[in-house]
């Protein structure tokens, strides 16, 4: 899928944004440097509103882009991520380029790394004949930090990051365009909870709702409709019992296929309707977060729904959240009342805040507010809000910013490979349990959405391709079904642009019509996966290597909610997903033992 094309504007409203930094003036020492930083600057910001052109299509993933410009200042191509597991946007804007690659240069919002051992990215830039790339800023996380540099680097590919190896006001403003669109992603590498955004609706005099608590509608139907793209931007949309007793939310993107993400419900006591739009899990699914050992009748009833319920030894905002960040979620939005972003806000999980103030009034001495109590008594201790951005949007006025900042990463953290050469009793494969789960995680290529296609041979013993494991394994609870459905299925599945889509069809379908699966899934499908791991691990020597190299080492898939192919939240998982994985780690290791025995005889 080529997806290179022209930037319609996002937004036509006006926007105002009071940043750290207001002049523009270049740093430079000479007038000469500012106009190719000028250029630079803003092809850079151009790859990073590319890198977001995948929000709310697709659950929340590094996002990258890339744009080729020719000697002449000309844009060649352009290219972005669409999903984890699909084409690197280096590759999509190489191929749009084409011939005019050549000795042109490639500005990158963010250093390649979408899976760690991969090098699509850096292999096309160089094979194209790319002169010079210039980076936003270095990968965030620790085990990709600066691979796919020095691997251009000794390319003789010239690379220029921007805050070491270009300096200037004009360039910084540029970086925090970097910064802003992989903030999610940076906030996951530097703490233990995902980006979280507090966004409210309220009347001009800080009302929330009438004092009776109704609330529909405060804001207008444009600001409503910012609000579906904040929630299809995030992996999760969190909201307290008073929520969903009072508004009874469905709490869903609306945007007619694409990503959904998990609703979430914090309450305490459990103290819930039976009757909630929240518990139809056709649209979306919920996970009911709790205390535990509250109301066992009641979470007997979710599970009977669908839904999942989690339990906590004590239910506070900061443990929610370092459980979903373990689950791999890098975004979560909250919409909850006054209480419990209150409590978010003093755990200090709340990053930044969306506030659409409406030109009405209500009034009500009782009429509830956006943010409960806090423990301030002076005006002193008031939280000022960074680079703080204000647009209108229809009636209303939206006001954003942050609570606390992007955290900086500009220092250079040594990669594995530098930290050995100094410390050789460090290694990368040290650990006795090896963890992986997202496919960009430093283990992550063990997985099976990891971006790897595979060639498989059909029923009629034609091989085929496969986008990855997870397209493969998805089709086969379809395939041999006597049913037009069943095939349709399966050919939907397997033309998916991403394992992620792959993913939410099957199971989608599965969920919805489980008289298409055929009748063996239960007992075939460990060997549909096995087959097909084996074959990514055969057919691709780095992963094998990989997978060789932790030897000694128990792999555990770490899904906390995929209690059979997964570990489970406290091990309580099967693990199916680590045990082929050592099945199939010894099995190579016995072919390669076996090979030597056979060389040594040989000679």
């Amino acid at each position: 899928m080529a997806l290179s094309m022209r930037l319609a504007p996002y937004h036509t409203s006006p926007v105002l944004c009071k940043s750290t930094s207001h002049d523009n003036t270049f740093s430079s020492s000479s007038s000469s440097a500012a106009i190719p930083h000028a250029l630079d600057a803003s092809f850079i910001r151009r790859a990073a509103d590319l890198a977001d052109l995948s929000a709310g299509f697709t659950s929340p993933h590094p996002n990258f882009g890339c744009l080729i410009a020719t000697p002449s200042g000309s844009v060649a191509g352009e290219g972005f991520l669409y999903a984890q597991g699909t084409k690197p946007a280096e590759v999509i804007a190489v191929e749009a380029a084409g011939d005019f690659c050549r000795r042109s240069t490639a500005y990158l919002n963010m250093e390649p790394g979408d899976c760690h051992g991969d090098h699509a990215a850096v292999s096309a830039l160089v094979e194209a004949g790319i002169e010079r790339v210039v980076v936003g800023i270095r990968h965030p996380l620790q085990h990709l930090r600066g691979n796919a540099v020095r691997a251009l680097r000794s390319q003789g590919v010239r690379v220029d990051v921007l805050g070491e190896d270009l300096k200037s006001k004009i360039i910084e403003e540029a970086r925090k365009s970097c910064l802003l669109v992989n903030a999610p992603l940076i906030c996951r590498a530097a703490s233990r909870v995902p980006f979280s955004v507090l966004k409210y609706a309220m009347t001009l005099d800080g009302k929330i709702a009438a004092s009776s608590g109704h609330a529909a509608w405060i804001s207008s139907k444009k600001s409503r409709s910012r609000v579906f793209e904040l929630r299809g931007r995030s992996d999760a949309v969190v909201v307290g019992g008073n929520t969903v007793r009072r508004d009874n939310p469905r709490l869903t993107a609306r945007h007619g296929g694409g990503h959904m993400p998990m609703r979430i419900v914090m309450s305490q006591t459990l103290d819930l309707p039976e009757e909630a739009n929240l518990w139809d899990m056709s649209e979306a699914y919920t996970i009911v977060v709790t205390q535990r050992g509250a109301r066992r009748s009641f979470q007997k009833f979710l599970a009977s729904k669908g839904v999942e319920v989690v339990e906590f030894d004590i239910l506070n905002p900061r443990d929610v959240m370092e459980y979903f960040h373990d689950r791999g979620y890098l975004s979560v939005l909250w919409e909850c009342g006054g209480t419990l972003a209150a409590s978010a806000i003093q755990s200090g999980v709340i990053h930044k805040v969306f506030a659409f103030v409406a030109p009405k009034i209500i009034g009500g001495k009782h009429a509830p507010s956006p943010v409960g109590e806090l423990g301030m008594v002076e005006m002193s201790q008031a939280l000022d809000l960074i680079d703080v951005c204000y647009e209108q949007v229809g009636p209303d006025m939206l006001i954003s910013g942050f609570l606390q900042p992007i955290p900086d990463l500009t220092p250079v953290i040594p990669s594995i490979e530098e930290t050995y050469a100094i410390d050789p009793t460090v290694t990368q494969y040290e650990s006795k349990i090896i963890f992986f789960y997202k496919a960009w995680d430093l283990y992550g290529a063990l997985s099976n959405f990891s971006p790897h296609p595979i060639q498989m041979p059909d029923e009629n013993g034609d091989y085929s391709t496969w986008l990855s494991v997870e397209h493969y394994y998805q089709a086969h609870k379809f395939v041999g079904v006597d049913d037009p459905l069943a095939q349709e299925c399966v050919a939907k599945i397997k033309s998916a642009k991403s394992p992620e889509e792959a993913a939410r069809l099957g199971r989608s379908m599965q969920r919805k019509r489980p008289d298409l699966i055929r009748s063996d899934w239960e007992s075939a499908k460990i060997d549909v996966m096995y087959r097909a791991l084996k074959c990514k691990f055969s057919i691709y020597p780095h992963l094998n290597s990989m997978l060789l190299s932790t030897t000694g080492s128990v792999l555990v898939e770490a899904s906390p909610h995929d209690l059979f192919w997964g570990g489970g939240r406290d091990g309580e998982g099967l693990n199916y997903l680590g045990r082929l994985l050592m099945q199939l780690r010894s099995e190579f290791l016995g072919e390669s033992q076996a090979s030597s025995q056979s060389s040594i005889l040989t000679v």
